[in-house]
């Protein structure tokens, strides 16, 4: 996410952070290869020449050419700006009034709408409410198949909306059921179009007079950049939405669409989608996201990450039983599982401050495929086996390869990992386990 752009400011800040004392000269050929890295990264003009004025007005004050660390105030500056400019506080959903709230998802075909549907009711239920999807896009070969299919893999329930049904109709109908089966929130699938046309926007402002929704999301593929911003902008003019969610963001190594969506609409960025799984969206906070521009990682959003993956009850055991050495190879098995809950390993890696400025993680290139070998391996051992790798001799080791589909040579490295990890775990029980309370691995 943001790979080009935050190399090229790092470079442009490397420079500013070389001079012990700037002047307005300095300052000002550095904002030159700032401004060039935001327009290459396509965000907005407009955007771009009201932000680096925002930054010039503050760094060529005395916050800047006074300060012991100039080249650091002025990351700091731009760290600010980029927070106010993308919205300066995360916005959530809007769900107020009488239930159900009405929640209306918008935009092109293609840009993931019925996916993000689904991802929005599991975040929906992690909140305590119960939505009720409604496919309102008759026209899609099997739209509505695709989205009853998500509703069974959540255990969410889906309007029997048919191809034959009117989008109108299904969404006053699913209306009316909502409100006598008592589900709180209404999340709507509209049709898209290739293009933004007359005859889309119409038909979505009868779905709008209909159902009055208490909040209208844009979903808008992030890798389309200023085409993002553009859409975004009709459909605000056109229906007035309350927000955008901004999908395919973990293969967007640009950033345009995510900086200038506020500045040009108003409106905020609620939510981005990082993946194709339906755990795979995030809160947008611009903070966050800011630092994660600028290469400075984003350990809220890995602390919630983990919050969200690691079971407590599991991690207070888990805790016990390093403070007891006796951390086997079922446990090591358990939180390679929860680490692969938490998303690429990557991903996470680069959420860590200064991590992501690192060349050797760029180089590394984390097969998550790793993991899935590193279960099947300890799942093709017996209960003995896994409570005590010691008894595990070569005959037993050829019997797990075969079982797993691996070869002696990785079922080997395995053990060796998991040996590694016991002596860590050993040293740090000497001097003392505290901060393990979270229940992750010390590694």
């Amino acid at each position: 996410m943001f790979e080009n752009l935050t190399d090229k400011l790092n470079t442009a800040f490397k420079k500013l952070k070389g001079h012990g004392k700037l002047t307005e000269k300095n300052i000002e050929t550095g904002l030159k290869e700032v401004r060039l890295a935001l327009l290459e990264a396509d965000v907005h003009y407009k955007v771009v020449k009201d932000l680096i004025a925002s930054i010039r007005e503050r760094a060529i004050g005395q916050e800047v050419l006074n300060s012991l660390t100039p080249g650091q105030q002025v990351v700091k500056i731009v760290n600010d700006e980029l927070t106010q400019l993308m919205g300066s506080k995360h916005e959530g959903l809007r769900l107020g009034g009488a239930p159900p709230a009405v929640v209306m998802l918008v935009g092109l075909q293609g840009s993931g709408k019925t996916t993000t549907a689904g991802k929005l009711a599991k975040f929906l239920v992690s909140q305590h409410r119960r939505p009720f999807l409604v496919p309102a896009d008759p026209y899609r070969p099997a739209a509505i198949e695709q989205l009853q299919k998500i509703g069974n893999q959540l255990g969410t329930e889906v309007f029997p909306a048919t191809e034959d049904m009117d989008p109108v109709d299904i969404c006053r109908d699913a209306l009316l059921a909502a409100r006598q089966r008592g589900f709180d929130t209404l999340l709507v699938d509209t049709a898209g179009r290739l293009h933004v046309d007359e005859t889309l926007m119409a038909e979505l402002g009868r779905i709008k007079e209909t159902l009055h929704p208490s909040d209208i999301l844009l979903v808008a593929d992030a890798m389309t950049g200023q085409d993002a911003v553009n859409m975004a902008k009709a459909f605000h003019d056109a229906l007035g939405i309350g927000g955008v969610i901004l999908t395919k963001m973990e293969g967007d190594a640009r950033g345009g669409a995510a900086i200038s969506i506020k500045a040009i609409t108003s409106q905020p960025i609620k939510f981005i989608g990082v993946g194709e799984k339906l755990d795979a969206l995030e809160a947008f906070h611009p903070d966050r996201m800011a630092s994660r521009i600028l290469g400075m990682g984003d350990m809220l959003s890995l602390i919630e990450k983990a919050q969200m993956s690691i079971d407590e009850k599991k991690a207070q055991e888990l805790e016990k039983k390093l403070r007891r050495s006796e951390f086997t190879l079922e446990d090591f098995r358990d939180q390679m599982s929860q680490i692969r809950k938490m998303g690429p390993m990557e991903d996470l890696l680069a959420m860590i401050p200064g991590m992501g400025k690192l060349k050797q993680l760029k180089q590394l290139k984390v097969d998550d495929r790793e993991l899935v070998r590193i279960s099947a391996i300890i799942d093709s051992m017996t209960r003995g086996e896994r409570r005590n790798h010691s008894i595990i001799n070569a005959s037993r080791r050829k019997r797990i390869a075969r079982g797993s589909g691996t070869s002696v040579q990785e079922v080997n490295q395995l053990l060796k990992s998991y040996i590694q990890v016991q002596k860590v775990i050993k040293r740090l029980n000497k001097g003392g386990l505290r901060g393990l309370g979270s229940g992750m691995l010390p590694f």
